[in-house]
């Protein structure tokens, strides 16, 4: 599926089938071993993955969820896993009917620019998604900022939305980099 967020379009499967997530890397063209985020329809979603939310990842996340931000965090077994809480309202219904984390990297081929209307979904994925949530251009068009909060440590994984310096700023006195 297809759908709208704040950002750019995102291409959805469910996190828990693993047709699905082999599904999604075939129309992407993506590696498998490439981990993808979860997106969430309520931050408290994130307890059914991790043990402890890390300081840091709390504050980010009670400022700029829902927002353009990825967190990866530790998961629960050991690892790491992102979750992303979107603010476009279609994002938040379609998550919520889902009733589960969803796996939603951008609606593109692996390596293309990320699409930011429904027309640019179509012709990027040339029909190989089920379905499309076309509600207009996104509103940022620009994708989420992605961090991680791991051991203390603040590291932006990739420029997006949301400016380093303002990140950096909202937990200087939680993280070991400050």
């Amino acid at each position: 599926m297809a759908f709208p967020t704040e950002t750019v379009y995102g291409l959805g499967a469910d996190a828990t089938n693993p047709q699905a997530i082999a599904r999604l890397n075939q129309v992407k063209g993506r590696p498998p071993e490439k981990p993808y985020s979860l997106h969430l329809y309520d931050a408290a979603q994130v307890l059914q993955f991790v043990d402890d939310i890390p300081p840091a990842a709390e504050r980010l996340m009670k400022r700029f969820w829902p927002g353009p931000l990825t967190i990866v965090m530790p998961s629960k077994g050991g690892g790491t896993v992102g979750f992303r809480l979107p603010s476009h309202p279609v994002a938040l219904a379609f998550l919520r009917c889902c009733a589960r984390a969803v796996v939603a990297p951008s609606a593109n081929r692996s390596g293309s620019p990320p699409p930011t209307d429904g027309k640019e979904v179509a012709e990027a994925l040339q029909g190989s998604y089920d379905y499309l949530l076309d509600a207009g251009p996104t509103p940022l068009g620009r994708e989420s900022t992605v961090v991680s909060v791991v051991g203390g440590t603040l590291t932006v994984l990739r420029d997006g939305a949301i400016p380093e310096a303002v990140l950096r700023a909202t937990v200087k006195d939680v993280t070991s980099d400050k």
